[in-house]
């Protein structure tokens, strides 16, 4: 029996190298699910949108919405929710984080960015003026700390306070020498681009592609398939 279909929702970007990022990630996803059709869509900048997708999707098929989001926000509670709600037959899956094995990557970048014994560093997400986002922002935040066993505040590139900048500079005046920014971003884009630009003096790359993401994007998918609803017997 066919599974159901996986559909990659991404926020979209104009960025090529933020493109290839998803993409790879993707193309990740194929290589853990490779009994599972997978299509992807956008919430926004690229197309297909996810209401066409799921449109095309649903009328042959099951089919599960995962959102390449790495936060609840209004594009998972809003425009995907909207996408799959007049279909009984598809199901949309929560954003990827927070979760251990983001932390996990977050780790890694900073390492790999040269982290040293007292750096400050702030976990510079996308942000969303829903309170969710924030929170689970601030829920990785807390997961990260715990691995680095060091305090990890939080900065934001829009829709929420404080801004990367502000945060940077909030170091700064707490005492720190250097201020490492932590892309809580899945590819290069607008948001990568704030981050950039928010004063850091290392700012680490983003987090995709990467198995380990690919890993999350698979279990929201099985997790989820368990709530399609059951086929009838013909």
């Amino acid at each position: 029996m066919t599974r159901p279909t996986l559909i990659a929702c991404s926020h979209g970007t104009s960025s090529d190298d933020g493109r290839l990022a998803i993409r790879g990630l993707i193309e990740q996803v194929r290589a853990i699910l490779p009994h599972v059709p997978v299509e992807e869509a956008f919430v926004d900048v690229q197309e297909p949108t996810v209401a066409d997708v799921v449109a095309r999707v649903a009328a042959s098929g099951p089919a599960v919405v995962v959102p390449l989001l790495l936060s609840t926000g209004y594009h998972a509670r809003v425009d995907i929710a909207a996408a799959v709600e007049p279909y009984a037959n598809v199901v949309a899956a929560p954003a990827l984080g927070p979760h251990d094995l983001l932390a996990l990557v977050l780790e890694d970048r900073l390492r790999e960015a040269g982290l040293r014994s007292g750096d400050a560093v702030v976990l510079a997400a996308a942000g969303s003026t829903d309170p969710a986002a924030e929170t689970d922002a601030r829920t990785m935040a807390r997961r990260v700390a715990e691995l680095l066993h060091a305090r990890l505040t939080v900065g934001f590139a829009a829709g929420a306070e404080p801004g990367i900048s502000e945060a940077v500079a909030q170091a700064r005046v707490d005492g720190a020498r250097r201020v490492i920014a932590a892309s809580y971003v899945l590819a290069p884009g607008h948001f990568a681009s704030v981050i950039a630009d928010g004063g850091a003096d290392i700012v680490t790359a983003p987090l995709a592609p990467d198995l380990r993401i690919a890993a999350v994007i698979a279990e929201r998918y099985e997790a989820a398939s368990a709530d399609l609803p059951a086929p009838i017997a013909g």
